[in-house]
């Protein structure tokens, strides 16, 4: 996997939703996983419509595996 060599990665997924991965997570980057994991927990099924409210945690995305 993408994550493998990179260190601090953490993955989102749930029954029936894309899931994501995202690598080189920092402790600056929590206040933004909190925004992705609302978001991800309101949407039916996973896709996010605009990625801009995740700030710098968007670039740091290594996969998105369809549901």
């Amino acid at each position: 996997m993408s994550g493998c060599a990179r260190p601090s990665t953490i993955a989102f997924r749930a029954p029936g939703k894309t899931a994501y991965l995202f690598g080189e997570v920092t402790a600056d980057d929590l206040p933004h996983l909190v925004v992705f994991a609302r978001l991800y927990r309101d949407t039916p099924d996973g896709n996010l419509a605009d990625a801009r409210p995740l700030g710098p945690l968007r670039m740091k995305a290594l996969a998105r595996i369809p549901g």
